[in-house]
């Protein structure tokens, strides 16, 4: 059993949750993985590694579907039955110069550890972090504190730029010399913002989270195409080149099963309701 440390909501179904997980902590790169299962009947899903402290991970995660429902309902003191990992490969990092590191929404969650990676690696790290407004930016203190320069994007201009992360993408590059770029957050805003470095020949890595399974490379659940061939993101990535992935069909596979993941939430948030129901009656 992995017990919880700390959970807390960060901002509109969006949580944070700290795991004693030794094996995973000790040996976690920027970049990669785990998968959590609650217990021994729950869905596995992948999380990716936000921070590492001592014997302990974070993840941060939004609650949009049943396990993840789930999981954001326990609370500190609690137990998650199966914990694998780190899975995946880690940020491909090394000295390039100016790095920007990009994201949009929960996937913000992901860069404050790289961000520290490629401090740690020579570089000089610009962070920009976009929402849909205010109220839903996370980690922003985490960023200002590790990164030369920091920027904020909303679209309803409530905080910072008023305007997308790739727009201020654009006057970073305006102003001075890129070298490397990374865009974590949901498909369409990394499609749109990696069009942003493609005729600059800038270097552009994304993170992709789609359906996966075992997290070994065995279902092939998690496979995407990749410069027109078939990779499996739990083992040949979660990064890979933006200007070479084929969003199209990513977004077309991460929309496969949401009638069944609608029934599944919907099923468990009335089993919930009926055992809370229970509790007061009784």
């Amino acid at each position: 059993m992995f017990y919880i440390e700390k959970s807390e909501q960060l901002a509109d179904k969006v949580h944070q949750m700290w795991v004693r997980a030794p094996h995973v902590a000790h040996h976690a790169l920027a970049g990669q993985f785990v998968i959590f299962r609650i217990d021994e009947k729950g869905e596995r899903i992948p999380l990716t590694i936000s921070a590492v402290d001592g014997d302990a991970i974070r993840v941060i995660f939004m609650a949009i579907g049943k396990t993840t429902t789930h999981l954001a309902s326990l609370k500190s003191g609690d137990s998650i039955r199966d914990v694998a990992g780190p899975l995946g490969k880690p940020s491909e990092m090394g000295t390039y110069g100016t790095c920007v590191l990009v994201g949009g929404g929960v996937g913000s969650a992901n860069l404050p550890i790289i961000a520290r990676a490629a401090k740690a690696a020579g570089n000089r790290v610009i962070g920009i972090i976009g929402a849909r407004n205010a109220s839903l930016i996370i980690v922003e203190n985490e960023m200002r504190s590790v990164c030369d320069e920091f920027f904020l994007a909303t679209d309803d201009g409530s905080r910072g730029f008023h305007g997308f992360a790739a727009d201020v993408l654009k006057q970073v590059m305006a102003k001075e010399r890129v070298d490397r770029v990374w865009i974590i957050g949901p498909a369409i805003m990394m499609k749109v913002t990696s069009e942003a470095t493609r005729a600059a020949g800038i270097r552009t890595l994304v993170s992709l989270n789609p359906i996966m399974v075992d997290g070994t490379g065995m279902c092939g659940s998690c496979r995407v195409m990749v410069d027109g061939m078939t990779k499996f993101a739990c083992v040949d990535g979660p990064e890979f080149d933006a200007h070479k992935v084929d969003f199209n069909v990513l977004m077309q596979r991460l929309r496969m099963y949401q009638p069944e993941e609608k029934e599944s939430l919907e099923r468990y948030q009335a089993h919930v309701c009926a055992c809370r129901g229970g509790e007061h009656h009784g």
